[in-house]
C-alpha cells in the first residue's frame, strides 16, 4: 500500500504508512520534522509508535547532523536468522530440553558469560577500536563497571526486555533460528554519554528545540566525529553480539540434533543505526529508529511478538520510505499497560503451542501489547515482498 497519511506541519512533510496513529506519536513526528536540517521528508513505517527521544519506527534523513536521541541507547540493535537442515518431524513432542539447552548457553537478562566467549581476533580488533573511544572519552569508562569486563562477557548475550531467541518453523516445514538483540550495557553506555553531550551542547549555544531529547551533533562540532566513530563501534559490536550467540545456539542444538547443517546463510539486519546514504540527490546521515534497510532484493527480518508470525522478507528498494520498512509489529500499549492489564493465565493463553516463560516476569511482552503483524505487513506492501513466513515454537526471553 502506498503512504496512508502525510504530516504537513513542519519544515518537511512526513509520510506515515498506516493510519493507526497515536496522537503523541504524531506529536513526535511533527517536532522531528521542525528541524533545520532534515532532507526531502521523514518517512514512518506502519508499525510506528511514540518513543524515547524520538518516534520509533521513523526514518530521518539529515544533511550535516545527527540526533544521538534518534539512534537512541541500544545502538545497533537488531536481528539474525538462519535456516537449518532439520524440519518440524524431527523435534520432540516436548521443546522444553531445547529451550533449556539454549538458555544454558546464552546468558540473559542481566546475566553474563564468567569469562569472554568470543574469537580472540574479534575480541582484539574491537578493543583497539574502543581505545580509540574512550581515551578521548574517559567519562564513558566511569559509567560503566569493570567496562572491560562488562563489554567482553556480554559479547553472546541477549539482555532483555523485547530481546529474544526463537525456534520457527516455515510454510515448508524447516527450521530456523531468529534472535533480536543489540549492543548491550556498553551501546547504552556510550548512547547515554553522548546524548548527554549533545543537550549540553545545545544548551551552551542557546539553540532553541522542539523538544529536549532532539539535541544533536553538528558536522564540525566539538563531538561530531567522536559520536560518529562511537556509534559505529556499537553497531559492529551489536552485529558481533548477534553472530556469537547465533553460534553458540548452533552449539546447543548440537547436542540436541547431531549432524544439521545451516542451509541458508545468515540475515542481519540493523534497526536502530545511522548510515551514510545516498537519497533524492544528496548524500545524508540516515537514521533509521526502530526500522531496517528494504533495498531493491535485500533481505530482511520482521519479527511479529510472541505466539504470532514472523516475515523473512525481500525489499522492493522504494525510495519514498529511503528504501526502508518496519522492525516488527511496534507496541500498542506501554509495558507497564500491559502488566496493567493481562496477567500470567493470559500469557499462557496466548502463547499456547509456543515453549517458552509464561510467568508474570515477561507479561509485558504479551502478543496483545503489539500491532496486528499481518496488518503491518499489508500496509508495507509496496516497500517488501514476503518470502518466508515463520511461526515460533520456542521463544527465550530474558
Amino acid at each position: 500500500m502506498p503512504v496512508k497519511m502525510i504530516l504537513n506541519k513542519g519544515k518537511v512533510p512526513v509520510k506515515i504508512y498506516t493510519n493507526e496513529v497515536e496522537s503523541s506519536t504524531l506529536d513526535q513526528l511533527e517536532n522531528i520534522s521542525q528541524l533545520p536540517f532534515i532532507h526531502s521528508h521523514i518517512a514512518a513505517m506502519p508499525d510506528v509508535h511514540t518513543g524515547i527521544g524520538a518516534t520509533i519506527g521513523s526514518v530521518i534523513p539529515t544533511k550535516g547532523a545527527i540526533i544521538p536521541a534518534a539512534v537512541g541507547v541500544d545502538i545497533g540493535c537488531g536481528m539474525n536468522a538462519v535456516r537449518l537442515s532439520l524440519t518440524a518431524n524431527r523435534l520432540p513432542d516436548s521443546l522444553k530440553s531445547v529451550r533449556l539447552a539454549i538458555e544454558e548457553m546464552v546468558p540473559v537478562g542481566f546475566n553474563q558469560h564468567k569469562e569472554p566467549q568470543a574469537p580472540s581476533a574479534v575480541l582484539k580488533h574491537l578493543d583497539q577500536e574502543l581505545e580509540k573511544i574512550l581515551v578521548p572519552h574517559p567519562g564513558i569508562a566511569k559509567m560503566l563497571k569493570k567496562i572491560y569486563k562488562t563489554w567482553t562477557e556480554q559479547l553472546g548475550t541477549l539482555g532483555g526486555g523485547n530481546h529474544f531467541i526463537e525456534v520457527c518453523l516455515d510454510e515448508d516445514q524447516n527450521v530456523w533460528i531468529m534472535l533480536h538483540s543489540g549492543s548491550r550495557g556498553i551501546g547504552n553506555t556510550i548512547g547515554r554519554y553522548f546524548i548527554d553531550l549533545a543537550k549540553q551542547d545545545i544548551e551552551a549555544h542557546s539553540i532553541k528545540l522542539p523538544h529536549r531529547d532532539l539535541a544533536y551533533f553538528k558536522e564540525g562540532a566539538k563531538y561530531f566525529d567522536e559520536y560518529v566513530g562511537a556509534v559505529h563501534w556499537a553497531q559492529e559490536y551489536a552485529r558481533h553480539n548477534r553472530l556469537e550467540m547465533m553460534r553458540l545456539i548452533l552449539e546447543a542444538l548440537q547436542t540436541q540434533f547431531p549432524a544439521f547443517t545451516v542451509t541458508q546463510e545468515a540475515i542481519n539486519c540493523h534497526h536502530n543505526y545511522v548510515a551514510i546514504e545516498e537519497h533524492f540527490g544528496e548524500t545524508v546521515y540516515l537514521t533509521r529508529k526502530g526500522a531496517i534497510r528494504a533495498g531493491l532484493g535485500e533481505l530482511g527480518i520482521i519479527p511479529g511478538s510472541m505466539g504470532t508470525k514472523s516475515y523473512i522478507v525481500r525489499g522492493k528498494g522504494n525510495p519514498e520510505s529511503f528504501c526502508s520498512c518496519s522492525h516488527g509489529a511496534g507496541r500498542r500499549m506501554s509495558r507497564t499497560e500491559a502488566k496493567r492489564r493481562f496477567s500470567h493465565r493470559d500469557m499462557e493463553a496466548q502463547t499456547q503451542g509456543v515453549e517458552c516463560r509464561k510467568d508474570k516476569g515477561v507479561v509485558d511482552e504479551i502478543p496483545q501489547a503489539y500491532k496486528d503483524i499481518d496488518q503491518v505487513m499489508e500496509y508495507q506492501s509496496d516497500l517488501v515482498e514476503v518470502v518466508h513466513t515463520l511461526k515460533q515454537v520456542v521463544c527465550v526471553k530474558g
